[in-house]
């Protein structure tokens, strides 16, 4: 087991009953995070996109007044993000308790600094959005730039701190290997988890506008320079050319996931909504060749697809979480049972003390003698010295011993000794008096 262990960490759990069946806890965490990350999705794909558009909007004033619009979205979509998150986040903390908090403990200041890193965003996104028109017309435009590119790249940042966390805690046999976050991203497979997620994020974000600048009631006084069909060809062929990107992505992710948690189940959901996504994208590509009076017919159809496609996503990554893991969760299962075990042996060793009648004072001081020595400091103070502090008053030692306190700092504290009883104690108090005074 000590080798074992050298190489794979397995941290003892503490058995407390879970507030609901666990059943629950993962439909809740499913569901709850597949709405927290849509959000996280169209706040990152918004960033990224306001940035893009703003600076195009140089040369074109029709493309700075769309990202101004995009803006307007983003500040929502993230407190949404935000709300959503604290479902999944308290679900995975008990399910995964263990392994969650350890990958949390590697990564140290990374993890730390995601609630200052994204109030720092946050800050800077409404800081962008509400300055866009006294920035623009008062000369300072550029600055008003990097400041939607600062919030955007802390947008993309803080997602990384999360994915390596996630990534973590499915391998525990790199534990012992992290020395930071750093050094966490290099674990696994992060960059490909990374590079997926970005590409959906730019593909439900583009599906999003689609939608919202094709609805009938949308106002599009504030963009002047496109027509609703323009607006709604224009995302879908940003979600449409992401999304085809994603059939590169993919199977790139699915290779270097690390083999442990593959398993025949996993390629069936996996690849099940990869066909899934396939139709998604020719239902997609044909709606591009539609005509403007009738683009935007098929919006909710490709909504529904996409939504399976995701929902068969969230499945695959729990199911590859649950068979990763499976042998790590046995093992800590095993140890936990073994600790408690060898803890009611250890208690009931040391309960079952004979009464002073049946053991020797001699043998009663053996509980003593490897921190007490007569005339030499061991862990704790020789006989000769606690003679001198209790002479004539055993009892002394009995109240100290039951409730030790810690007096010399180059020394440990002493640990209590009252499963001993007080009889036993009193006996072993005297004899250490006794030896004590006979040290010249």
């Amino acid at each position: 087991m000590n080798v074992f262990l050298a190489v794979t960490p397995v941290p003892r759990d503490l058995p407390l009953p879970l507030p609901v069946p666990e059943w629950l806890l993962v439909f809740c965490l499913l569901v709850f995070f597949l709405i927290h990350i849509l959000f996280v999705n169209l706040m990152v794909g918004g960033s990224l996109l306001v940035v893009v558009l703003e600076w195009l909007g140089l040369k074109n004033r029709r493309w700075d007044s769309l990202a101004h619009e995009i803006a307007q979205t983003i500040t929502v979509n993230k407190s949404l993000a935000v709300v959503m998150g604290i479902g999944p986040l308290l679900c995975i903390n008990l399910l995964y308790t263990m392994q969650w908090y350890s990958a949390n403990a590697l990564t140290g200041h990374a993890w730390l600094l995601i609630v200052p890193l994204v109030i720092i965003a946050f800050l800077l996104t409404y800081l962008h959005k509400y300055t866009w028109d006294t920035w623009t017309t008062g000369g300072r435009k550029v600055l008003h730039q990097l400041t939607g590119l600062a919030a955007a790249l802390l947008f993309l940042f803080i997602p990384l701190i999360f994915l390596a966390n996630v990534n973590l805690m499915l391998i525990p046999s790199e534990w012992e290997k992290v020395k930071g976050f750093f050094s966490a991203l290099s674990i696994g497979n992060v960059l490909p988890r990374y590079l997926h997620f970005m590409a959906a994020s730019l593909a439900m974000t583009g599906l999003f506008l689609a939608g919202w600048f094709g609805r009938k009631g949308s106002d599009l006084t504030h963009l002047s320079g496109f027509t609703r069909p323009e607006l709604r060809r224009f995302f879908y062929t940003v979600c449409a050319r992401v999304t085809l990107a994603q059939f590169v992505l993919g199977p790139l992710l699915l290779f270097t996931l690390p083999s442990a948690g593959i398993t025949m189940q996993v390629y069936g959901i996996i690849f099940g909504g990869a066909a899934l996504g396939a139709l998604t994208l020719w239902v997609l590509f044909g709606e591009l060749k539609r005509p403007d009076t009738t683009i935007g017919s098929r919006y909710w159809l490709i909504v529904t697809l996409f939504s399976f496609v995701v929902l068969g996503m969230g499945s695959g990554r729990h199911v590859y979480r649950e068979a990763a893991l499976a042998s790590h969760k046995a093992e800590i299962k095993e140890r936990t049972e073994h600790y408690y075990t060898a803890l009611a042996e250890f208690n009931k060793a040391h309960t079952a003390i004979p009464p002073a009648a049946e053991l020797s004072p001699e043998q009663l001081f053996m509980n003593c003698a490897a921190c007490h020595a007569p005339n030499v400091k061991l862990v704790g103070p020789p006989l000769s010295e606690i003679a001198k502090i209790y002479a004539g008053n055993p009892e002394g030692i009995v109240t100290w011993a039951k409730a030790p306190g810690k007096k010399r700092p180059e020394l440990p504290q002493m640990p209590a000794m009252g499963h001993l009883g007080e009889a036993n104690l009193l006996t072993i108090a005297k004899l250490m008096l006794e030896k004590g005074a006979a040290v010249k």
